[in-house]
């Protein structure tokens, strides 16, 4: 097991040592705060992957997270338990900072990717998968959902015929059926807790109750506006379609610029939705992640792309999840941190540790556009640049900062 314990001026990493009996520095910098072990749990917002059987999920799985996990063949189902991997996101704004700042190490902002298995017509009445399904989706924090956009007589649709918006639909369908199912089922027990006096299942029923009206009208509920003390009181709940999309269209290789009449559906679809969408091959992608550097340069370079749609992927989804990203830049490591936007200046702290907030008096702030002027940090000091923040700051995007705490 290891721990990391925060200091004055980074991370030293604690190892437990069964010869010594006791924890011993591993990688110690000067002047640490040593009083306090602490041991982290690091977490990751989580989006599920989710489509149609023979869309692609798994291929796609497997090409983000470079491995072969998720089985991926030409038959329905060949996913049954999920598939988990964690992907980091592409930002250039790292490399920049490298280029001023130079680390040990250089981290990215990471996210889980779940690859679930895939849905048919019926699952919110145990059709295919059913309930193990629709269980798997619940517990992640948005959805990416892999609709196919190309003709292919060799790969299978399970409806015989490829329409993409009629893909969607029956996946919306089903994940609004099952939240019916769950609000139904929890409806009464909130009532009887709401007509003894307990004022947290009154607010239960209020939101449940508007939730349904919502469903009736065949729409989803992240197009719902709840009160924040209700969307709080059914949170447990886990509705799915309360969840955040992002469309993923998986096109043929003769058409990697999505100008197919079935991509240009989706687009019109999830537009109306206020959704994202990201154009993919993905049978071509995971031929590419499994390339070395110089070989992967050299097939994106002969197919006229500058990066990997995966890449474009995991920055959507990034965002799909709520997420922006500050950084810390040392000679330890320059790590992006991902933050929920809107997050507070002790809120951002938290994500490093949580007496980080608890101890919260201030943040040190500078930007990369500051950095790329004045070369050095002590240089944006000693201009002026420097901004310091309190408690009611909000985060913004490409922060760069240090946090000054007391615990």
């Amino acid at each position: 097991m290891f721990l990391i314990c925060p200091t004055t001026i980074g991370f030293g990493v604690i190892r437990f040592s069964p010869r010594l009996g006791r924890p011993y520095w591993q990688d110690r910098q000067p002047n640490e705060c040593v009083a306090n072990f602490h041991l982290y749990c690091f977490w990751y917002m989580e989006a599920g992957i989710v489509g149609l059987p023979n869309v692609g999920k798994s291929t796609l799985f497997n090409a983000l997270t470079c491995s072969r996990a998720a089985q991926s063949e030409n038959y329905p189902f060949c996913t049954i338990e999920p598939n988990e991997g964690i992907v980091s996101v592409p930002d250039d704004r790292l490399t920049r900072i490298t280029q001023y700042i130079v680390p040990q190490k250089t981290i990215p902002a990471m996210l889980k990717l779940v690859d679930i298995a895939g849905i048919v017509k019926g699952a919110s009445e145990g059709q295919g998968l059913g309930n193990k399904f629709l269980s798997h989706i619940r517990q992640v924090d948005a959805i990416v959902q892999v609709v196919r956009c190309f003709e292919d007589p060799d790969v299978t649709h399970v409806s015989g015929t490829v329409d993409p918006l009629s893909d969607i639909e029956t996946i919306e369908t089903e994940l609004m059926l099952a939240d019916i199912q769950t609000l139904d089922n929890s409806l009464a027990k909130a009532q009887r807790s709401a007509r003894s006096g307990d004022k947290e299942a009154k607010l239960r029923v209020a939101a449940i109750e508007k939730c349904n009206e919502h469903l009736a009208k065949d729409m989803p509920l992240r197009t719902l506006r709840l009160p924040e003390a209700e969307q709080e009181a059914i949170s447990s709940y886990g509705l799915m379609t309360a969840k955040p999309v992002l469309y993923v269209a998986n096109v043929g290789e003769d058409d990697l610029e999505g100008k197919d009449p079935l991509v240009a559906k989706v687009r019109e679809y999830a537009e109306s939705a206020g959704a994202s969408v990201v154009c993919v091959c993905a049978k071509l992608e995971a031929e590419i992640a499994e390339l070395d550097e110089s070989d992967r340069s050299e097939m994106l370079a002969d197919l006229g792309l500058t990066e990997p749609a995966l890449n474009q992927i995991a920055r959507e989804a990034y965002r799909t999840l709520g997420l922006q990203s500050y950084f810390t830049a040392g000679e330890k490591e320059v790590r992006a941190w991902p933050v929920p936007i809107g997050a507070t200046g002790p809120q951002a702290a938290g994500v490093i540790h949580s007496d980080f907030e608890r101890g919260f008096i201030r943040v040190e702030i500078y930007s990369l556009d500051d950095l790329e002027q004045y070369k050095s940090e002590k240089e944006i000091r000693q201009a002026g640049k420097l901004r310091v923040e309190g408690k009611a700051y909000v985060m913004q995007d490409g922060d760069i900062c240090h946090f000054l705490f007391n615990v």
